[in-house]
């Protein structure tokens, strides 16, 4: 019995921190996931977690700020999972302080903040924040946030 072996594939994509951005970002990973075998329902939420984490980077780690840069690494197991990868120099947050989203609220007791959190936990099957990650040198950033997404076929 021989079965083909994975395809692993891990590419990477630098953007400015603008929202001009945010469909660069999304068909960049968008295609590594297809190429991995995802589809249909489960490309439109890895596009949709990649969109609300890149936008919460843009309005609140670097709050606009012109400069920011937004590095997605992303490794793709063809016919297994997906690991996207974010890595900024904005502000950190804690995710823990971010109200939780109540899904079952009336569109009028919506509060502002934590739907993007909420989506991403709810479209993703693994969410991982760190902050204030030290550099490693040789011309990275002194300290980055990494959050990593995983997605399982």
């Amino acid at each position: 019995m021989s079965s083909k072996p994975l395809t692993h594939s891990d590419k990477s994509l630098t953007i400015p921190a603008r929202f001009d951005q945010l469909r660069r970002a999304g068909a960049f990973v968008s295609d590594m996931a297809a190429a991995a075998g995802f589809e249909g329902l489960q490309l439109n939420r890895i596009e949709l977690a990649v969109d609300e984490a890149c936008s919460n980077i843009i309005q609140h780690a670097y709050a606009h700020r012109p400069d920011g840069k937004i590095h997605i690494r992303v490794q793709a197991e063809r016919g297994r999972r997906i690991v996207i990868t974010l890595i900024d120099t904005g502000e950190p947050f804690d995710p823990e302080a971010v109200p939780v989203h109540n899904p079952e609220a009336s569109l009028d007791d919506l509060k502002v903040g934590g739907l993007g959190l909420f989506l991403i936990r709810q479209t993703m099957d693994d969410v991982q924040f760190e902050f204030n990650v030290p550099g490693l040198g040789w011309g990275q950033p002194k300290r980055f946030n990494r959050l990593t997404m995983i997605k399982y076929l």
